[in-house]
């Protein structure tokens, strides 16, 4: 490997992250959520490190499903947004997968495959999922037509918000939904699990919170002792002096008001890293954080080490992990983690401990 940007991923933190949710919510069962290629952590390598821990994972799609299934994984798994045609449906079937079911449409292919279901309510989020008054019809259709139905669920809008009225509402129109119920309910996610255990029900569903980055808007990492899965790094490719009035990377954004030591570091948003990150992001190298000055390129970012005198090329250089939260590097650049995690290019390496 000739250029040294990776993304170094630590299982033993993802393990130790789905320890930390299950004591969290004793009393339920848990699904791993490992969409979206495990948030970027590799989906199979993610897997592989919990199927012992977990009996059930949570994809978004049936592509990502038949990834685990054609790797030989014998969990459950859930298909989150279901199927949406009647191929889908039967290859779901043949392979053992639960789907969500959250329209007519798919409860009448879930009817024709006779697949296991979830069923999902619209409790305020208003993106998928049946209206409550609609869900006795529902189960009327799907178990008259001996269709397996595991359980209820809902998706909570507003959980990382600590004091959320929204959440509230939510919690309590699921409530009024499925009171007399006899089936498993499930609604808390990473969020949920932390700040709403009223939320916790049957079954949880830990996703962000498995990666060591914190649900919680502005709540410190030491508050909830996740560790980051996932050290973001790269290799310091060329030190320079910068004189007093001269600027640094395209638009000249950035001028230096000191005479500065500016080190250029291999990574850029083709990369991965955040094309909007702001001057000031921190970066950790030369034993500590060091400001991001000028504008992120495709292939590089430039750090001002002046108070790191020390540094030179070939050092590494830490863009997030355990020494800056990816979920600083996010809000300096507008935006959030679960976006930095899941947009690590495919040009990054995974390298596993």
């Amino acid at each position: 490997m000739q250029r040294k940007t990776a993304a170094h991923v630590h299982l033993d933190a993802i393990r130790k992250n789905l320890a930390i949710a299950c004591s969290l919510a004793p009393q339920a069962q848990v699904i791993a959520v490992i969409k979206a290629d495990g948030y970027g952590h590799g989906i199979l390598r993610v897997a592989e490190s919990l199927k012992e821990r977990v009996s059930t994972f949570a994809v978004a799609t049936i592509d990502e499903a038949m990834v685990l299934r054609d790797a030989g994984l014998s969990n459950a798994v859930l298909v989150l947004e279901g199927v949406t045609s009647a191929e889908s449906a039967a290859l779901a079937r043949t392979h053992d997968l639960l789907l969500m079911v959250h329209t007519a449409e798919q409860i009448a292919l879930a009817v024709e495959a006779k697949s296991s279901v979830w069923i999902k309510l619209d409790t305020g989020m208003h993106r998928l999922g049946f209206e409550g008054r609609e869900l006795p019809g529902v189960l009327q259709q799907l178990q008259a037509a001996d269709v397996d139905v595991q359980a209820i669920c809902t998706h909570l809008a507003c959980a990382d918000e600590v004091d959320s009225d929204a959440t509230r509402r939510q919690l309590d129109s699921f409530q009024t939904c499925t009171v007399g119920c006899d089936l498993p309910l499930s609604i808390a996610n990473s969020a949920a699990i932390i700040a709403w255990p009223d939320a916790h029900a049957d079954w949880v569903r830990p996703g962000i919170m498995l990666y060591g980055a914190s649900p919680i808007g502005g709540e410190p990492l030491a508050a909830q002792p996740l560790q980051p899965a996932m050290t973001f790094s790269a290799q310091v490719i060329a030190v320079r002096k910068i004189a007093v009035g001269e600027s640094v990377g395209y638009g000249a954004h950035w001028t230096c008001k000191r005479e500065s030591l500016v080190a250029t570091v291999g990574v850029g948003y083709a990369d991965g890293y955040p094309r909007h990150a702001r001057n000031g992001t921190p970066v950790f190298v030369g034993g500590g954080i060091a400001p991001l000055v000028g504008s992120v390129s495709m292939d590089m970012i430039t750090v001002d080490v002046t108070d790191r005198p020390l540094v030179s090329i070939g050092d590494t250089a830490e863009l997030w992990g355990r020494n800056v939260l990816v979920s600083e590097v996010a809000a300096s650049a507008g935006t959030i983690s679960y976006n930095l995690l899941t947009g690590v290019s495919s040009r990054v390496p995974r390298l596993y401990s």
